[in-house]
């Protein structure tokens, strides 16, 4: 996820640009670059780091120009440097790009053959190389632009600047980009915090829409050329609300952010048609040599660890233990040279599972890290490491980062499946339209916020609550509970359904609501045991199921119900419910969501 903003009007634009930049920092935060069009000349600068580094070398220069782009990255392709960073420029056509070009090595061999030399290690660049290709042919901008844009495969949102027709080009697909509409000026932007100091009045384009702007006047097509009319619609927000994209909270902003989270971690790494999963840059150890696997993490993440657990053992009958990273180096586990250590985490800096990487890796293992932060510890250190792409997670209790975990935990299952011959191309084939519809499916069960908030007003008052679960539920019972402790400060335990008589049955009464996750999979009849059982003690039953009929329905005080998906899967639906249930009951307890007390978002102490 990175940041776009671009401006067109009769003021100097170094200033406007960077200041709109610094207000998307959340976006991407590895490198930066500016784009000024001044005195009939593109002017670059780009800088590794954040754009504070930018800034410092644009004070004093004197930029000028009233027409320009900005950029800050958070790199899906090739390392943080000052070549990867963006604006990427060919010939006199300059490009800012948020999103994966899926299809960008075949286009890049194919202008390499032509006689196009590329400088960076981005799938961004190939744009701007494409754009002046068809431009080379006798195609106008806008049409070299816009045949540009319909050979590209994945997401895209772009900033494009020509320098010898002062034009500028905004266009979208299944990436955000808006047009902010001033006095005789027009900005674009990723998100409204960026420019919600210069106007109050957005265009949101949609998909395969042009925006052009030429000497202050804009005209929107789409990819085939045709006129399009987008409203002006003005939006009413502070500063701060703008920051937080309208929500209260940055973590109610992250849970809602989940369907384009989980589609950016599966972008650039599917292939439906050859029924294949590919991670750029990660080659793995001999897969057929590999004894066990190893998955390590604290907290959410381990909770996505046990998830993949289910995953692998299910589907390729590879040995996966699970361990919590505070207590891997303690037991001296037995560990042999070959194995397969994955070390999950949100930051990359969480400090016991650093420390147990080291020991794996001086165990003899190949080490694979899953993270969500480019240049993190764990990123640089492990042998090979798989990016979440869930974009900066700012509230402390993690929603985006679980479900993207569990999105790549998914990928890797198939990946390695493939390697081994386990998994034929049909069978990876269907499993990744499985996963494809999830983003949609998550939306759909935000659509049901408000129910689910309305649950949280009567249950706000109890002091404890029993979570369960079973099989690949049983951690999704175990992250709801977590998400409820961390934020409301109330008491939450999870345990295996099938445990429940073990023990907590004493726990349970009429002042004890019970949330049972129970998905038509293979648990189902044991899970509706366990809820006679609870009822049975009088314990006020919240039902999270994906059927409509569930036998237990009739009889539960709440029922949520969730889309079905793949066994393997229906956590991320289930999950959803389980975080809005806590962030609804937290607010209206009326705790601090985003930092609550005790805790710290990245634990960089054992």
């Amino acid at each position: 996820m990175c940041g776009i903003v671009g401006y067109e009007g009769t003021r100097e634009a170094c200033d406007i640009l960077i200041d709109a930049l610094s207000r998307l920092e959340y976006r991407g935060y590895d490198s930066a670059g500016i784009a000024l069009l001044g005195q009939g000349a593109i002017h670059i600068e780009r800088r590794k780091g954040k754009v504070e580094e930018l800034r410092k070398i644009l004070d004093g220069a004197s930029l000028k120009g009233s027409i320009g782009l900005a950029h800050t990255r958070w790199a899906t392709h090739g390392a943080p440097s000052e070549k990867n960073a963006h604006p990427h420029r060919a010939g006199d056509v300059v490009v800012v790009h948020n999103g994966i070009i899926e299809n960008y090595l075949a286009l890049k061999e194919r202008l390499k053959k032509g006689g196009h030399v590329f400088v960076s290690d981005t799938d961004t660049e190939v744009i701007p190389h494409l754009i002046t290709d068809y431009a080379q042919k006798g195609g106008s901008f806008v049409d070299s632009v816009r045949l540009a844009l319909k050979e590209l495969k994945g997401s895209w949102a772009v900033g494009i600047l020509k320098e010898s027709e002062r034009t500028l080009v905004a266009a979208k697909n299944e990436s955000p980009l808006i047009v902010g509409v001033g006095d005789g000026e027009y900005f674009i932007a990723s998100d409204i915090p960026a420019i919600i100091n210069r106007t109050d009045r957005f265009i949101f384009l949609e998909d395969n829409d042009m925006a052009i702007f030429r000497g202050r006047d804009m005209r929107i097509i789409n990819v085939e050329g045709e006129d399009v009319v987008r409203e002006v619609r003005q939006v009413r927000w502070s500063t701060e609300m703008a920051e937080k994209g309208g929500y209260s909270h940055f973590m109610l902003k992250e849970i809602f952010e989940q369907p384009r989270a989980i589609s950016d971690t599966l972008l650039g790494r599917t292939r439906e048609e050859e029924g294949d999963v590919e991670f750029e840059g990660v080659v793995l150890p001999d897969l057929a040599a590999v004894r066990k696997i190893w998955m390590v993490a604290c907290g959410t993440s381990h909770h996505a660890c046990m998830i993949g657990k289910h995953m692998i053992e299910t589907n390729l009958r590879i040995p996966v233990e699970t361990d919590m990273a505070s207590e891997f180096r303690y037991r001296n586990p037995i560990m042999l040279p070959g194995d397969l250590f994955i070390a999950v985490s949100q930051s990359g800096e969480t400090a016991d599972t650093i420390a147990a990487m080291r020991e794996a890796r001086s165990r003899g293992a190949s080490t694979l890290s899953v993270c969500n932060v480019l240049g993190s510890t764990l990123a640089r250190e492990a042998d090979n490491v798989i990016f979440t792409h869930a974009g900066p997670e700012i509230g402390v209790a993690s929603t985006k980062a679980f479900t993207t975990q569990i999105s790549v935990m998914f990928l890797l299952t198939l990946h390695i499946g493939r390697r081994l011959g386990i998994l034929g191309r049909h069978d990876v084939r269907e499993r990744l339209r499985e996963i494809r519809a999830i983003p949609r499916k998550v939306r759909s069960v935000l659509d049901a916020a408000p129910s689910i908030r309305a649950a949280a007003g009567r249950y706000m008052s109890f002091r404890d609550f029993l979570f369960l679960g079973r099989g690949i539920n049983f951690p999704t019972a175990l992250e709801g509970a977590l998400k409820l402790k961390e934020i409301s400060y109330i008491h939450a335990e999870a345990y295996a359904a099938g445990e429940m008589k073990h023990g907590p049955i004493a726990l349970i009464d009429d002042g004890m609501p019970v949330v049972c996750v129970s998905p038509a999979d293979r648990t189902y009849k044991k899970t509706c045991g366990n809820m006679e059982e609870a009822m049975a003690r009088k314990g006020n039953i919240i039902l999270i199921s994906d059927d409509g009929t569930h036998e237990m329905a009739a009889r539960a005080a709440e029922v949520i119900t969730v889309p079905s998906a793949a066994y393997e899967l229906q956590p991320i639906l289930s999950i959803v419910p389980l975080q809005l249930l806590a962030y609804y009951i937290a607010d209206l307890l009326g705790t601090d969501v985003d930092q609550p007390r005790n805790l710290a978002k990245s634990v960089t102490v054992e």
